[in-house]
């Protein structure tokens, strides 16, 4: 992630993909960041990641290039996919 200020972490970092599998072939990709020493909130969803619970950071929803995607490291159960659908519900506010 390029520089910013403030708290944001930059550089290489682990992130959940939330954009529609239709639209994948897209050159950018919606994605929350992670961050495991982030605070627990109903917008944080924990996940586990490399068997270590994780936040994802859905107030931080963006897109990124595609072609700056690392590897693929694995899937949320449906417990978590739930979990992030609803924390994007609420920071989106969506109904």
């Amino acid at each position: 992630m390029p520089r910013k200020r403030g708290h944001v972490q930059h550089g290489r970092r682990y992130a959940v993909i939330v954009q529609a599998d239709d639209l994948l072939a897209l050159s950018t990709v919606v994605v929350c960041p992670t961050s495991r020493s982030a605070f627990p909130a109903s917008f944080h969803p924990e996940i586990t990641l490399q068997d270590q619970p994780t936040q994802v950071l859905c107030e931080m929803v963006g897109a990124v290039d595609a072609r700056g995607l690392g590897e693929h490291v694995g899937h949320l159960t449906l417990d978590e996919q739930r979990a992030v659908e609803d924390a994007l519900l609420l920071v989106l506010d969506l109904p």
